[in-house]
């Protein structure tokens, strides 16, 4: 029963032994422990403050770079756009030179027809003309022969005229 009740002696000298190690651990130890306990405290605080303001900077920076990305995409579209815009104005224009083109020449081969057309039909004429010409000369020739046949076709062509 001496382990469960102990001695005043024993009580005595642990309160003394208690004491001095309270003495020396208040006066060398809990100092230096109670300071570094508060600057793990600091620094802890300090990394959650750190931690909070990154990740705020973070989420601008994500923020940021959304938007940026937004624009980047917008402008690409703008662009592929114009470019579109672009080349169909391009592609009509060119269509329509074509086709201005195309009249163009339809309308120098028109000209070119009827100048060479106009030219036959001159060429034609001519012919038909120097072709009669020469086939009256020949009649003429056949039926005149005589001159009592002359002399007649004089007189029936001065008939024909009549004089003012």
């Amino acid at each position: 029963m001496e382990l469960i009740t102990p001695d005043f002696g024993l009580i005595f000298w642990q309160l003394i032994v208690f004491g001095i190690l309270f003495f020396l651990l208040a006066k060398f130890a809990w100092k230096p422990i109670i300071q570094s306990l508060a600057e793990r405290e600091q620094s802890i605080d300090e990394a959650i403050k750190l931690s909070e303001t990154t990740r705020a900077e973070m989420a601008e920076l994500k923020a940021g770079n959304e938007q940026l990305i937004t624009s980047a995409r917008a402008e690409r579209d703008a662009l592929i756009k114009q470019a579109k815009e672009a080349s169909d104005a391009m592609i009509s224009q060119a269509k329509l030179d074509a086709q201005t083109a195309a009249n163009q020449e339809i309308e120098k081969a028109r000209v070119a027809f009827e100048q060479e057309k106009a030219s036959a039909v001159a060429a034609i004429r001519k012919e038909a003309a120097s072709l009669s010409l020469d086939l009256a000369e020949k009649v003429l020739k056949s039926q005149l022969k005589d001159k009592a046949a002359q002399e007649k076709l004089v007189t029936e062509w001065m008939a024909d005229v009549k004089l003012s």
